[in-house]
Formats: structure tokens, sequence, C-alpha cells
């Protein structure tokens, strides 16, 4: 089976954790035909300013506000409303604002996207931050069960609130999986194996998290700062492309195969029942 690169791309999401327009643009027209969006974070916004998601699109390139709304529903609603106006193509509120805080994002955004007559941005609900391990969750924030069933229940307010998706590590996409089929899944705290996991503890490999079912994949500086072994930015992004592709490739060969010994094994069951006819 042929995999469409353009796909694989299209999934990946480059963190601009920086400081400065220079070096985020900087970024933007380096790895724009290479991914899918840039997330544009706090760092970015409150050291240049919002308008830096128009410069972004003026490049070319797709964004996703990572500035996790929790609030009051009437302030939630407001955030998201001007969102609507920035022409980002996806941002997130915190699930833990409960369902009428999302609920009231949802209908902002509706709303203002009706309104303008302009495409409707993806809202996604952060569920458990990919910083946080079941110790920190138990302990020090002293919510009860494990992180899994958490983010499941999360996820199943999402959904009841109207969201497009959810953000969680790749660790949980499965147990978002049997909660909801239709939510799009966008993870952080993904790392090829040459890079290190530095401040995130629920990591995946992208061939892992992409073959497990994430929709998109946020990788920061495993692509914005390569290891010198890997080269530069746009390398880096090529070689986990291909590695995804590689991966999802031996996955349908995998699954091939074992179609063609089960339909082999049918048909010797099938003579020898004729054998024992005749």
């Amino acid at each position: 089976m042929f995999i469409n690169p353009d796909q694989i791309k299209s999934k990946i999401v480059v963190a601009l954790d920086v400081d400065s327009k220079d070096d985020a643009l900087k970024l933007v027209h380096e790895l724009k035909g290479h991914v899918g969006l840039f997330k544009v974070g706090l760092e970015l916004i409150y050291s240049e300013g919002i308008g830096i998601i128009q410069e972004i699109n003026d490049l070319g390139g797709k964004v996703f506000l990572d500035c996790k709304f929790q609030d009051i529903p009437h302030t939630v609603a407001g955030a998201s409303k001007a969102v609507t106006r920035l022409n980002v193509k996806m941002f997130n509120v915190h699930t833990m604002g409960g369902i009428e805080m999302m609920r009231a994002a949802v209908s902002a955004v509706d709303n203002e996207s009706a309104r303008l007559k302009i495409e409707r941005p993806l809202i996604l609900g952060v569920t458990v931050l990919t910083s946080v391990n079941q110790s920190t969750f138990n302990q020090e924030l002293r919510i009860i069960g494990t992180i899994e069933e958490q983010v499941a229940h999360l996820a199943t307010l999402a959904g009841e609130a109207g969201l497009d998706g959810v953000i969680a590590s790749p660790h949980e996409i499965e147990a978002i999986r049997k909660v909801s089929k239709d939510l799009v899944i966008v993870t952080p705290g993904v790392r090829p194996t040459w890079a290190a996991s530095q401040d995130q503890k629920r990591i995946m490999t992208p061939e892992e998290a992409v073959l497990r079912g994430a929709s998109y994949l946020v990788i920061g500086r495993p692509i914005t700062a390569p290891p010198v072994k890997i080269g530069t930015p746009s390398e880096a992004a090529r070689k986990i492309v291909s590695d995804i592709s590689n991966a999802l490739e031996r996955k349908e060969k995998k699954h091939a195969d074992r179609k063609k010994t089960t339909t082999s094994f049918k048909f010797i069951r099938y003579r020898s029942h004729q054998v024992r006819c005749v």
C-alpha cells in the first residue's frame, strides 16, 4: 500500500516555543512545506503579541493557538469569540473548566464563524498535562484513580459539550477511543528515539503515537532544535515523516501477510474436507 507523505506531514504540529518573532518566522519559513501546523503558545504570544498569528498565516502557515482557556463560562465565551476572528486552525480550553464552560466556547465559536461566514476553528479540550505523572496526579493534585481513567472521563465530557477533540498524551489514546471514535486526538509528549524527553514524562515516539490512532502530533524541540547528528529543522521533520511512513508500511505488510496466511489456511482446510468427502 502506498503511504502518502503529505497525509503524514499534515499530522505534525511544530511547537514554536521561542520568544522572538524573528526566530518563530524563520522556523515557519523553513518548515511550512514539511509540517501541517504551528503551535503558538503563551511564551510567543506574551513576547510578540497576538499579531504573530497573522504573520504566520501570511507566510502560509496554519496556527494552533495553545492558550488553554479556563475561566467562568462568560469569559471563555468572549475569548473564544475573539479567537475565531484570528483565523486559527484550532485552539484549546481546559476540560477541567466543566461542561458549561466548554459549551459556552462552542456556542461562541459557532455563532461568530457563522456571522462572519468564515471557517470554524477546531476546539480542543486539554485533559491531563504530559508533565504530570501518576505520583503527581495522586499525591500532589490529590485526584483518586489513574490518569488514564481521568483522561477518558474528561474526553467523554468534551464530547458531550460539543468539542471537536482533546489533547492527551499518546498513552491515553486507546482509552479515549473506547469512549469516542470521532474525537480528534492531539498528542504532545511525542519524542523520536534520538531526542531527549526533557520535561515531559508520559512520552512516546511519533510512529507509536500514529499507530495507536493519534490525529495530530505536537513536536517541539526535536524539530526546532534537533541534535547535530540529525541536521537542520527541515531535515528533522523529514526524518520523522519517513519514520512514520516506514512504520505504517510495516503495519500494512504485516496485516497483508496475516490475511494471506489466513486465506491459505482456509484453502487447506477446504481441500482437506474435499479429500475426506471423496
